[in-house]
């Protein structure tokens, strides 16, 4: 929300259709960040999240072309380098809309704890499940703590400064749990890697 509000003050959408999507956008986010809210208000135990999803079939392309859509304005608004490794447009066994869901909290991560330069997706294929990567340069988390960044309300060593809840790797891993996938972290030199590993077709 906050980026759409900042291109949008910036004039970086330069016409009336852009402008709209922006704002769709924003109306879309606000409508997430109400949902979680609202979970997390009647919650009473660890498990608050009443997190559900429908699996269905999909191609990558139709997930990879809103995730670009949604961020290639974004980070150019950053001025941070994007980019997306080429694919092959695979069926996968999932909800397209949780699963969208996921990447965005594994992007608004990079976008938190890296240092600007660089953030990049890959993809790779390990037996029946595609892998969904998401790297970004200046990371400066200890690889002890890799272990605990998907728990609840865990917040990281360099997670000093930069506001938030420590919930959405939680999230992101309890969705794709739910939908008989995963996701893990993994720190490769400078970078910060974090990858999710969905069911193909």
């Amino acid at each position: 929300i906050n980026l759409y509000t900042k291109a949008l003050k910036e004039g970086v959408y330069d016409t009336e259709e852009k402008k709209m999507e922006a704002l769709d956008g924003i109306e879309k986010n606000s409508k997430q960040i109400e949902n979680y809210v609202s979970e997390i208000v009647t919650a009473s135990r660890e498990d608050f999240l009443n997190l559900e999803a429908t699996i269905g079939e999909f191609y990558l392309d139709d997930l990879m072309s809103k995730i670009k859509g949604m961020y290639s304005d974004k980070f150019s608004t950053l001025h941070t380098e994007f980019s997306v490794s080429e694919y092959e447009n695979c069926l996968l066994k999932c909800d397209i809309d949780r699963l969208e869901e996921v990447l965005q909290n594994m992007l608004e991560n990079a976008i938190k704890y890296g240092d600007g330069k660089y953030v990049r997706i890959d993809f790779d294929e390990e037996e029946d499940c595609q892998l969904i990567s998401v790297t970004n340069s200046g990371c400066s988390l200890k690889e002890e703590e890799l272990p605990h960044l998907f728990d609840s309300f865990y917040r990281g060593s360099n997670a000093d400064k930069v506001e938030g809840s420590g919930l959405g790797l939680y999230i992101a891993k309890s969705l794709m749990r739910l939908m008989d996938g995963d996701v893990f972290a993994q720190v490769n030199g400078d970078e910060f890697q974090i990858v999710a590993v969905v069911r193909k077709c």
